[in-house]
């Protein structure tokens, strides 16, 4: 077979890994910010005061954030010494088991306090496993694609976001419409045991893969670095900091309108759960189409500018959307949903792997973007649900304090990314020849 057909046939096969390991990952991700607040409150974290309930519930889901840095940190030291296929089979799996506990997990009425304590680990562990993912998968298909495509093939692991938003909001919305307490009693752990299976086919096609072209010329070369960490900090510190802006928008805005937004809507413009669970899925699945589209629009008008418009976007969308949320008409919230988070966000969040990706050279770069995404998402997303909870209580149950949070972020992201110049030199020389010609198989 022809090397350019063996070359195209792997780079299918790099990016249908990524994809559905990404989907895996970010739907057992959601799938927890999905019932931490209409769930965990109620069955892990019992109070008199359901604000403190929903509090508490949102701090586990923010610790999965706080472990993200640490799975970067690990995954990211490996992937960029031993390669980047191994460290994501490693995620998967670690991700996929936390994920079924948790749906085997007792309730605090059946163990007590060790029920909240064990949910924090396995909260932990899902998000180590995450926090290695996410740059592993987008650091296969940029390596993989020519320098012009780079945009569009690293958007498609992003499309996971979308997909596994889709499946988390579904399958929960499914179980929302079990009769009487069945939901709370069993339905809501269908979703956390069915990963199982997901995490089998994910299992199948990443054995399937080839380390990428890039990363074994580096091999070939000697030119991995002993501690990929130091060398970032050193070599690249100015661009760390303008990746940790740039993220701050995505992680908000993202919080706010998949996760957050579950709550409000129940809790304060009491919305039937499983019609904003519905309001979420119909978003995501919008995003599906509008993520790669955004990924080849910023291979031709430039990454930095792609995603400074979609940030400003972004600033000008917060109000009138919880303007419309706040009305309680179904069709409005639907339009404040979909419109914002469907298609604005997915300008920002399409070109955003290869944005990051171009910080940094192959040496460091799964090290690089995994820590910029990973620990920027601390402040960026961990711990915005309990910010926009606090918000909301200190202006009267009124959205207007957290939009006004939305717009900040979004002008320090939109000025981070035009200050991104980029990429960082060129793609490297193709692989040798023996490599090329590898079995397709």
């Amino acid at each position: 077979m022809p090397s350019g057909a063996i070359a195209d046939r792997n780079l299918r096969r790099v990016v249908a890994a990524s994809l559905i390991g990404a989907t895996i990952e970010w739907y057992d991700f959601f799938l927890y910010g999905t019932v931490a607040g209409i769930v965990f409150s109620k069955l892990f974290f019992p109070a008199e005061n359901p604000l403190v309930s929903i509090l508490l519930a949102y701090t586990t889901f923010a610790v999965g954030f706080l472990a993200r840095p640490l799975g970067g940190f690990i995954f990211g030291h490996f992937g960029d010494r031993i390669g980047r296929k191994s460290m994501l089979i490693l995620t998967l799996m670690i991700m996929g088991i936390g994920t079924m506990l948790i749906g085997l997990l007792p309730t605090y009425q059946q163990i007590g306090v060790a029920a909240p304590i064990l949910l924090l680990v396995l909260r932990v562990l899902q998000g180590i496993g995450l926090g290695g993912e996410w740059g592993g998968a987008v650091t296969m298909t940029y390596e993989y694609a020519t320098e012009d495509k780079r945009g569009l093939y690293a958007s498609f692991p992003q499309i996971g976001l979308s997909i596994g938003l889709c499946l988390s909001a579904g399958i929960v919305a499914l179980a929302s419409s079990l009769p009487g307490t069945e939901f709370l009693d069993w339905g809501w752990r269908v979703g956390f045991l069915l990963s199982v299976v997901l995490v089998a086919v994910g299992l199948y096609i990443r054995l399937r893969i080839l380390e990428t072209p890039e990363f074994l010329r580096l091999k070939e070369q000697r030119r991995e670095v002993q501690i990929p960490f130091m060398n970032m900090l050193r070599e690249y510190p100015v661009n760390v900091l303008l990746g940790m802006g740039a993220r701050y928008i995505d992680g908000v805005f993202f919080n706010v309108f998949a996760v957050f937004s579950i709550a409000y809507l129940v809790n304060t413009v009491h919305i039937n759960r499983t019609t904003a669970l519905w309001g979420v899925f119909a978003s995501a699945l919008v995003m599906i189409v509008f993520i790669p589209l955004f990924g080849h629009l910023a291979d031709k008008w430039g990454r930095g500018k792609t995603y400074a418009i979609g940030s400003i976007l972004l600033a000008i969308s917060a109000y009138p959307a919880f303007w419309l949320m706040s009305s309680g008409n179904i069709v409005a919230i639907f339009v404040s949903m979909v419109v914002p988070f469907g298609i604005i966000y997915a300008m920002c969040y399409g070109p955003e792997a290869a944005l990051f990706c171009d910080l940094f050279d192959a040496r460091v770069r799964y090290t690089g973007i995994s820590f910029v995404y990973q620990f920027s998402g601390i402040f960026a997303s961990g711990i915005t649900p309990i910010i926009a909870t606090y918000l909301i209580a200190a202006n009267g149950n009124q959205p207007w304090y957290l939009c006004a949070y939305v717009v900040f972020a979004a002008l320090v992201s939109a000025a981070s990314a035009i200050a991104i110049k980029g990429p960082i030199g060129k793609p490297m020389a193709d692989a040798p020849a023996q490599i090329n010609a590898v079995r397709a198989s």
